[in-house]
């Protein structure tokens, strides 16, 4: 594809300008404090050449809402480095970049690290002199202690940037299951730019913005763009748990992490659920750490609600908790989560969504820089921004699933694991020729399951987890945009050697990929574009190196997922929770297409920008559109994807043709 520029515009406003936030999503003012939410900078290679002074400032009023209450720069003739700031510990000493004693080494820093009252002791034992009371100043004496090795002893959420001046260096890091996000690129001029979001780069004398046929294609096969790439030729995020390390004009990318499924735990189910109360609670309490208000996220369901019933037992004051429902009863919390917050005895809100929120999708790209299917990014918007008007920060129940086995598609894998092995390799080919003789919808599943029963693993896997087939792909896309292979960038994470068992596989597989490209985008895009800071406890590291070697029967047991974390909820929460059925944070976006939102989508997919785009397949999408408006078959998750992405496309893109 040619090269694209962006639509010009200043998120730092908080009026409406083309290619920034809309007026109906207002920028948050904030108080002050010190937890920096963006971070930006620009470093000459070894025989690159720096671009002007006033890039950096540039690069952060691009990413003002993740830090209205502040911005602090430092540069030199090699570097640029800056940093927003939204305030959560040390109101009045926590201004970025912060240094050593001999200010060699600059640090700005997004994110929390939960330990830094423990570094700080040992660091100061270690001779070290602090200046504020910042945990961001840990890290720059932790880097000066123990160099490179220094990320893997904090403990929480971060995007980091070292600038280590006596060396010439830089080193970006982020942290373990990329909470916090990290993008780099390497212009045309030999200089490395980084950014917390993709829409700093734009700022960068040199940078060009050209869309991927590969990653387009990745984002309608599974909804995201998995890491490292971008929805940009040339332009990576940073994995999680790694470092990024660029000297003598070579970058080297290092690892610092992963979590060890093996060996297992060799203890009774007493003793692993009292251990697993243990950790549960310390993750809890160690993000308690705030000299702002916080509140929680609270669905009614098993995870939020453990989280929030530890917080209220380790508060002095009644939590705040917020929930988000839908009149549709099939897709609404409400009652579960309001059972919830009388039991722990919260000062609980709510909020009904409608289906005219959905039209704030055109505004919502904006934050996410790139082409994002989940719909459920919608909800987290509006319970953000709820929550924004009370607190500052809230803990959510995020990485549950992934940990304890909790998606409904691990007991149906599980299933199909035993159908194909009793059938010795058989019920694929019959299920298959089952599908081609029997009419309609059946025959159609029949089908299916016997081609995933037919594939090689992970393939049977991530066929049902992947929101379009290779036939699917085929329909939407043109053939020129790939090879329309949806597993190809994301296959290799299923495949770790070192697990013994192809479930556990698919746990470590989900969380390299649908955890951090999906979930985790969505909850720091959603709650910073309200400038609300969001802690995951359930994804804090030393809980999932304890659960990772939980033995898998403690996690899907009897076909019931999060075996061992229900038994924890038994003692905490009321009966009514624990017998609710599994919903998710959905929205009913296949009626809504039929319905409230139809006229947005033939709008949109029948406008002549779409269509001029080069990469649809027109007679497959109109296939969708009208099977779909003819409930003959539900395309919501296609139809879906196609309108996220011209909607992008046109907030980020100069027009087609």
């Amino acid at each position: 594809m040619p090269p694209m520029r962006p639509s010009s515009g200043d998120c730092s406003s908080s009026t409406a300008t083309k290619g920034g936030p809309d007026e109906s999503l207002p920028i948050c003012s904030g108080n002050q404090g010190n937890a920096v939410c963006g971070i930006a900078g620009i470093y000459a290679l070894q025989n690159g050449r720096l671009p002007a002074p006033g890039i950096v400032e540039a690069m952060c009023q691009r990413i003002v809402h993740r830090g209205p209450d502040d911005q602090g720069t430092f540069s030199n003739e090699r570097a640029q480095i800056g940093m927003r700031r939204l305030s959560i510990i040390d109101l009045a000493g926590g201004h970025q970049p912060i240094h050593n004693e001999d200010r060699s080494i600059q640090v700005v820093f997004n994110g929390e690290i939960y330990n830094f009252r423990e570094l700080r002791r040992e660091l100061e034992a270690l001779g070290h002199t602090f200046y504020t009371h910042t945990d961001t100043e840990c890290i720059v004496h932790a880097y000066e202690q123990f160099g490179d090795a220094c990320f893997a002893r904090l403990r929480g959420m971060f995007a980091i940037a070292v600038l280590d001046l006596r060396r010439n260096r830089l080193v970006l890091a982020r942290d373990r299951v990329g909470k916090k996000p990290l993008f780099y690129t390497v212009t045309r001029d030999g200089v490395l730019a980084f950014a917390s979001e993709l829409k700093c780069l734009f700022e960068v004398p040199g940078f060009e913005a050209r869309v991927s046929t590969t990653a387009t294609q990745d984002y309608f096969a599974m909804g995201y763009v998995p890491e490292p790439a971008t929805i940009y030729e040339g332009v990576h995020k940073l994995p999680p748990a790694h470092c990024l390390v660029v000297e003598g004009g070579a970058t080297s990318l290092r690892r610092y992490w992963e979590p060890a499924f093996e060996p297992k735990w060799d203890l009774d189910e007493a003793t692993l659920t009292e251990r697993l109360i243990a950790h549960l609670e310390d993750a809890v309490k160690v993000r308690l750490v705030s000299d702002v208000p916080f509140g929680a996220f609270l669905s009614g369901g098993i995870d939020s609600s453990v989280v929030a019933v530890l917080m209220a037992r380790n508060l002095g004051a009644p939590v705040k908790t917020f929930t988000i429902g839908f009149k549709e009863a099939a897709f609404n919390e409400l009652p579960d989560a309001r059972a919830v917050a009388n039991h722990i005895g919260s000062e609980h809100h709510e909020l009904i969504v409608e289906a005219d929120a959905v039209t704030m999708l055109k505004d919502l790209v904006w934050y996410f820089d790139e082409p994002f299917g989940d719909s459920s990014s919608i909800p987290t918007y509006l319970v953000s921004k709820l929550a924004a008007g009370h607190v500052k920060m809230v803990l959510s129940g995020d990485g549950g699933d992934e940990l304890f086995a909790g998606y409904e598609r691990y007991r149906k894998y599980e299933q199909l694991e035993r159908i194909r092995r009793g059938s010795l390799g058989l019920a694929g080919p019959a299920l298959r020729l089952a599908g081609a003789l029997v009419p309609g919808g059946r025959g159609l599943r029949l089908g299916r399951v016997g081609q995933r029963l037919s594939q090689p693993f992970p393939d049977r896997y991530l066929s049902g987890v992947a929101l379009n087939t290779r036939d699917d792909l085929a329909m939407l896309l043109r053939p020129e945009v790939g090879d329309m292979d949806p597993f190809a960038r994301v296959r290799h994470h299923f495949g770790r050697s070192d697990i013994g068992s192809d479930m556990e596989r698919i746990l470590a597989g989900d969380m390299a990929t649908y955890l951090t490209d999906d979930i985790m985008v969505k909850v720091d895009r959603m709650t910073m574009a309200t400038s609300l800071e969001a802690r995951a406890p359930l994804l804090d590291h030393e809980l999932i190196d304890f659960v990772a070697r939980i033995p898998f029967e403690y996690k899907l047991r009897d076909g019931t997922g999060k075996y061992l974390l229900k038994q924890v909820a038994r003692a905490l929460l009321p009966a009514e929770v624990m017998q609710k059925r599994k919903q998710g944070f959905a929205i009913p976006v296949a009626r809504w297409l039929r319905h409230d939102l139809k006229e947005l989508m033939l709008d949109t997919l029948t406008d002549q920008s779409f269509r001029e785009r080069g990469i649809f397949n027109e007679r497959g999408v109109r296939h969708c559109v009208d099977a779909h408006l003819a409930g003959t078959h539900d395309y919501s998750e296609q139809l879906w994807l196609l309108l996220t992405y011209e909607m992008w496309a046109r907030r980020f893109l100069s027009p087609a043709g």
